[in-house]
């Protein structure tokens, strides 16, 4: 008898206050705080992708300095055929005209002259380089011993002499100059070695007597 007394004495349990309390708590989560919940995943989400964007953007410029030194290895080669002078061909008005004499003989590996952030394919080893397209600008008439002066480039907005600040490559993200949309561009120098820039121009590239500034053909 005493053991059920206290039995009876336990307060009983009701259901329906715990879901009371519960639905009161879900209505204290105002919407001004929903929205910013919102905001703060939007915000972080953009800084997640973003840095992808970025980190993406950073391979391919290293990957495109990567073709340009594997393209001076052909183009170093040329020269020592031909009195330390790098490919002229006299009337070129595309850089593929004049970096036409390297296929075959040079090099046989044409997806070198594709930017690797560019998405266009290799150009064919077995036609004439000068009736395709490639990615890259040259600047026809400079020599080997022209050791820090630029001899190829991603293409540029023009095929002008550039001062510095003068814009290299594209400002918006739009042809022409923009293999890597805005994110500026490559340059390989008559030593062999790579470097890139922003959009603006660094360091001067003034053209020199008998050096012309080539661009890829329009595609």
């Amino acid at each position: 008898m005493k053991r059920q007394q206290r039995i009876r004495l336990c307060p009983e349990v009701n259901p329906k206050r715990f879901q009371v309390g519960a639905i009161n708590r879900f209505r204290g989560f105002s919407f001004i705080e929903l929205l910013m919940v919102v905001a703060i995943i939007a915000v972080l989400s953009a800084l997640y992708w973003g840095g992808i964007a970025g980190h993406s953007g950073q391979s391919k410029l290293a990957a495109c300095q990567q073709n340009l030194q594997k393209l001076y290895i052909s183009l170093q080669i040329y020269a020592n055929d031909h009195a330390n002078a790098f490919p002229q061909v006299p009337g070129a008005t595309s850089s593929e005209q004049a970096l036409s004499p390297l296929v075959p003989k040079y090099t046989a590996d044409t997806s070198l002259f594709i930017c690797p952030a560019v998405d266009d394919s290799a150009p064919s080893s077995s036609d004439p380089l000068a009736k395709q397209h490639i990615n890259y600008a040259y600047y026809m008439g400079r020599s080997a011993g022209d050791a820090q002066t630029v001899l190829m480039s991603d293409a540029q907005v023009n095929a002008l002499s550039k001062s510095p600040g003068q814009p290299i490559f594209s400002t918006t993200g739009k042809p022409p100059g923009n293999n890597h949309k805005k994110a500026g561009g490559n340059f390989l120098f008559c030593d062999g070695h790579a470097d890139s820039a922003l959009s603006g121009a660094a360091f001067s590239l003034v053209l020199t007597q008998g050096v012309v500034l080539l661009n890829p053909s329009p595609k």
